[in-house]
């Protein structure tokens, strides 16, 4: 429960931090591409430093790992505390301390991840997925409205608040005890580093799920346009821009309750690839809308599908993946995630600086289509998969 709490906090307090920033560098600049440059500098850190991080999730005490990223988080909130107190914020700032948020994030998700298993029985698993992706999306949708809410106060106001929330998760974390035996020592190699790429592209089930995700969201995904969205388009301020941030999270929320009460169990793979489809399609109407209520709608309906694809990938994962090896598989995992999230919204503030921000967003709904039906005929083994657990 500790560790639940403990992702509530930390997430939230991520949330309101984004959004933050996110309005912060639009009003500096009003660039798409500097909004853009917000996701890709977060991502290139992840990037680089995956393989070491995998390896370290491996070898160091999982609950530490995570402890140390959310100190260095609480540290940039508080950095943004100080700077935008005394007037000195740029976007120079804005993007350098996007790349500690991307160090973090590197070192934070593949022992995020690879702690949940340890927590709780296999059999038990995609309850706890459910469970608690729907806590974070419980998050999601707090902390963008909460954000939304506090920035009225000014930027300070926000940053302050993710401080106090970085620490609180901090102390929690640290109570998180498990039974930790150190592998036995082995020089660290290329070999050993790769060691969680060659695991997922040799199941073709895994590899399916997760580059699915990696190129619908990375299509697909709105959500560093929804400043703009919220300024230009809705007109609708920054307690829109909070409201458009938490849409998908609460229709990802709801899911995550039905999931947790009635998990998927039969046609897995079927139902991954519908709902990305979904997921492209709700895209595609939010960027026409030029309603606040159908653009609500429609980005909660992607957040739903979205659940799905995030509970039955993250399943699939940690079920087919052995403990000693769930560091380097979850740091794999951790790039695509990162490459569908921040490096999607670089894809979507280069594209709408070309396109326009309906362009984009119609654009990407369109491609995360044509990716779901693709991935049908390309990955077999997925669109036929019944079970998470493979059976014998």
């Amino acid at each position: 429960m500790r560790f639940w709490c403990t992702r509530l906090a930390a997430t939230t307090g991520n949330q309101m931090l984004m959004v933050a920033v996110g309005w912060q560098m639009y009003d500096l600049t009003g660039s798409a591409w500097d909004l853009g440059l917000v996701g890709l500098y977060q991502f290139l850190p992840a990037l680089l430093l995956s393989l070491v991080a995998g390896h370290v999730a491996d070898r160091v005490h999982r609950a530490r790992i995570v402890a140390a990223c959310v100190l260095a988080q609480a540290v940039v909130a508080l950095t943004l505390v100080v700077t935008t107190h005394g007037g000195w914020v740029s976007r120079e700032w804005l993007l350098g301390l996007s790349i500690v948020l991307g160090a973090a994030r590197a070192f934070q998700m593949p022992a995020q991840q690879a702690l949940t298993p340890i927590l709780v029985p296999a059999v038990m698993l995609p309850r706890a997925m459910a469970f608690s992706s729907g806590g974070m999306q419980a998050a999601i949708i707090g902390g963008p409205a909460l954000g939304g809410l506090i920035f009225v106060a000014g930027a300070t106001a926000v940053y302050a608040t993710c401080t106090l929330l970085f620490a609180i998760g901090m102390a929690l974390i640290l109570r998180v005890h498990y039974d930790h035996e150190p592998p036995p020592h082995e020089p660290v190699s290329l070999s050993s580093l790769m060691a969680g790429v060659r695991f997922i592209w040799q199941r073709k089930v895994v590899l399916g799920a997760v580059s699915l995700d990696l190129f619908a969201v990375l299509l697909g995904g709105a959500v560093a346009l929804l400043p703009i969205y919220a300024k230009d388009v809705l007109h609708v301020g920054p307690w829109g821009l909070g409201l458009l941030r938490g849409a998908p999270a609460a229709g990802a929320l709801l899911m995550s309750v039905l999931l947790t009460r009635w998990p998927l169990e039969r046609q897995v793979g079927p139902k991954l690839l519908v709902a990305v489809g979904v997921f492209g399609v709700a895209t595609l109407v939010f960027g026409v809308s030029r309603s606040l209520s159908v653009s609500l709608l429609a980005l909660a309906v992607s957040g739903a599908a979205d659940m799905i694809s995030v509970v039955v990938r993250q399943t699939l994962v940690q079920l087919e993946t052995p403990d000693a090896m769930r560091g380097r598989v979850s740091a794999v995992n951790s790039v695509f995630i990162g490459a569908s999230n921040q490096l999607g919204e670089f894809e979507s503030g280069a594209t709408a600086a070309l396109l326009g921000p309906v362009g984009s967003v119609v654009f990407g709904g369109v491609g995360t289509v044509l990716v779901a039906a693709l991935w049908w005929r390309w990955f077999p083994q997925l669109a036929r998969r019944d079970r998470m657990q493979r059976q014998a």
